[in-house]
């Protein structure tokens, strides 16, 4: 449909897929709730039959569209982390800097599994299942690398840096300020100096 970013999945040319770009786009710059089957189906080209009998449900679509997403952004965003020169510490370092590049791309709206709790009925956990298991991988392994940096509790610097990321991606989408990664950027960088000791500083 349009030109991708990293981040952005890449699909084919089946119905299927065609259902799942056009939900994503929709999806995401629109809000689930307020965009319905016959949106994507328009945009898509296919008919609502094909939907259903691809997904079952709207609700089997978000899934197919939270997996889709979930799995693209995840690989350019751990693939960008890797990119610093140096060792775990300028891996750490470098996770805000990437959030940065995220935040100021055209198709930055937020992360999809914050907005899909965040729009979905607080007495159903499947929303909020999808999401920690997304933010479980990325998680997993800013603790690895916390691990192999020094930290005396991989756990707490992690659940320092989760913090401050789903914060950071909050405040941009609300700002639509992507140097909101800088100033988070800068407070993780305080809490690495506590972790792990004065370090001179490398170009990531």
């Amino acid at each position: 449909m349009t030109e991708k970013h990293g981040f952005e999945p890449v699909f084919g040319d089946t119905p299927r897929d065609k259902l799942v770009e056009a939900a994503s786009v929709l999806f995401c710059r629109d809000g689930i709730s307020a965009t319905g089957v016959d949106k994507v189906v328009a945009l898509a080209g296919t008919a609502k039959t094909t939907l259903y009998k691809c997904f079952g449900s709207k609700e089997g679509l978000v899934e197919a569209v939270l997996d889709a997403e979930g799995r693209a952004w995840r690989t350019w965003f751990l693939s960008e982390v890797h990119r610093a020169r140096g060792g775990p510490r300028k891996k750490l370092e470098r996770i805000f800097k990437v959030l940065e590049s995220w935040f100021a791309a055209k198709r930055f709206y937020g992360c999809p599994f914050i907005n899909a709790v965040g729009e979905g009925s607080k007495a159903d956990d499947r929303m909020r299942e999808l999401a920690i298991a997304h933010k479980t991988v990325v998680l997993e392994e800013i603790e690895r690398l916390s691990l192999e940096a020094g930290a005396a509790d991989p756990k707490r610097l992690t659940h320092q840096a989760a913090m401050l990321i789903d914060g950071a991606i909050v405040t941009a989408m609300i700002t639509k300020d992507p140097k909101v990664a800088r100033i988070a950027g800068q407070a993780f960088g305080t809490i690495l100096e506590d972790a792990l000791g004065s370090e001179s500083k490398e170009a990531a």
